[in-house]
């Protein structure tokens, strides 16, 4: 991949909010600090260092974060390759940013490389409870691998494996769990062209092939929808398409013998409206327009993805009877789901340029997604010990996995890891629940207690109270660490006290 060289000055036009004149004043005085710190090295690709850290603080900013993070992408790297240090940094900038720089100097140390297997699961364990202080180190993080990935081709083979596989492995899932959609799909793609070339270049041929007859498609589908739009008289901020990047094209292929006329939505019809009620007025518009395609409704709206995603998205039979997948959303729904997390940082800044305040996450919304992301790590821990193998585990399966909702008799929505049992639900709702489970009703009929939750299920816990103990054989099961450590330390009490 071709790099160019950025400049300060268009990572400030990169800005989604234009900064105050402090904010371009602090990031200007982060890059002339970074740019002596860093003075004559080089990247492996023979580039100026200051390359790296410019580009990071870039793609920080495209996605919607505020100066002061931009900033510390800028200085992210200085205390770890130059002879500056965190003291120097927060008298500068101040002690926010240097908290900031230090949480990723912390996981620059970690190599996750080693002969013994342990030692690479003790990082990972390490570098997850490092991220847990700051979400912003997170994103920083992301933005800086994001970059690396993009200039990955001037190292070494076994480098480049190396580093793709564990960006694939973890840096893909948890922007997913950010709900960072524009670098998780480059992300997976960058990874995928390395691990797995062949097929990489075989999907590519096959969405080549196809994307330019899809785009004209689309492109009449858009002129006939935004004219029964009018027509309606619903404002459509945006209609546009968007193709499906490569991996999740693979992805999909897979199921699908490798056929591309059985993925309908290689380029996805996407419908920006105004607000809530217009995103339902303008489902019913396009399903007067086309047919709809039976099951084929997702109301991601009522009910958000877990990374809080949200959409409407239904498949219909469009223009010429061809099937066609249309996305509907808000202007700040589709911010979200691009930049995920970071669209809080964007509309906190917006609230300080003269937006609209309905728009705006109250301050404290911020604090609580970064207080529960710490609390969760904090409790892996607690729960796990100092089992690196176990923590690893626990992670992939209770944060990194794709998950679901379910919901109790009451309706109160619960949220598991896709492959959970029915224990494991009984676990979410209370440690009490989960001791006493003894069956299950979903969406009415009786099922056993090692059934795997789906989606969107009813479920009702049958409790015995006579008998408050769980039973160890449903840790060959049970797939969250809640409901593993409460079962095993139930059990090792009742061998205690007999």
């Amino acid at each position: 991949m071709k790099q160019e060289k950025i400049t300060i000055d268009e990572v400030i036009k990169a800005f989604k909010n234009p900064p105050t004149h402090e904010g371009e004043k602090l990031v200007r005085n982060a890059f002339e600090f970074a740019r002596k710190a860093h003075g004559d090295q080089k990247r492996a690709s023979g580039m100026p260092y200051i390359h790296h850290p410019i580009a990071t603080a870039k793609i920080l900013a495209t996605i919607g974060m505020d100066a002061r993070t931009v900033a510390a992408g800028l200085l992210h790297d200085v205390p770890e390759d130059t002879p500056e240090t965190l003291s120097t940094i927060s008298k500068k900038f101040g002690p926010d940013i240097a908290q900031m720089i230090e949480g990723i100097t912390k996981l620059g140390r970690i190599k996750l490389r080693g002969s013994k297997e342990e030692h690479k699961l003790e990082n990972w364990r390490r570098m997850f409870l490092a991220m847990g202080a700051d979400i912003r180190t997170v994103i920083i993080k992301l933005a800086d691998r994001l970059h690396n990935m993009q200039t990955l081709e001037h190292l070494r083979p076994d480098k480049q494996l190396r580093i793709a596989n564990e960006t694939m492995e973890i840096y893909v899932p948890i922007a997913n769990r950010l709900g960072i959609g524009e670098i998780r799909g480059e992300l997976a793609d960058l990874s995928f062209m390395y691990l797995q070339l062949e097929n990489y270049q075989k999907t590519k041929h096959i969405s080549e092939e196809k994307l330019k007859e899809k785009e004209l498609y689309v492109d009449k589908a858009i002129k006939e929808l935004s004219k029964a739009l009018k027509e309606e008289g619903v404002h459509a901020v945006d209609l546009h398409g968007r193709a499906k990047n490569i991996h999740s094209l693979f992805n999909k292929l897979q199921k699908h013998d490798m056929d591309i006329n059985r993925v309908f939505d290689l380029i996805a019809m996407r419908v920006i409206v105004d607000d809530v009620a217009a995103c339902y007025e303008t489902l019913g518009i396009v399903h007067k327009k086309y047919r709809p395609m039976i099951g084929r409704i997702k109301d991601y709206i009522s009910l958000p993805k877990p990374n809080g995603y949200q959409s409407i998205h239904t498949t219909v039979f469009g223009p010429d009877g061809r099937v066609l997948e249309v996305q509907i959303r808000t202007q700040k729904m589709h911010d979200e789901a691009e930049f995920g997390i970071a669209a809080h940082w964007l509309y906190e800044t917006r609230k300080t340029t003269g937006w609209k305040s309905y728009f705006l996450p109250k301050k404290d919304e911020i604090d609580r997604k970064e207080i529960e992301w710490v609390k969760q790590l904090k409790e892996w821990q607690e729960d796990l010990g100092n089992n690196p193998e176990e923590f690893m585990e626990g992670l992939k399966v209770d944060f990194l996995k794709n998950h679901i909702f379910a919901f109790t008799p009451l309706g109160d929505i619960i949220e598991l890891p896709e492959g959970a049992s029915v224990v494991d639900f009984a676990y979410a709702i209370h440690t009490d629940v989960g001791h006493t489970a003894t069956g299950a009703r979903v969406d009415g009929k009786m099922s056993s207690l090692d059934s795997v939750v789906k989606n969107g299920q009813i479920i009702e816990i049958i409790k015995d109270r006579n008998r408050p103990s769980p039973n160890a054989d449903w840790l060959t099961f049970v797939k969250t660490s809640h409901a593993k450590s409460a079962i095993r330390r139930a059990v090792k009490k009742i061998k205690e006290d007999i």
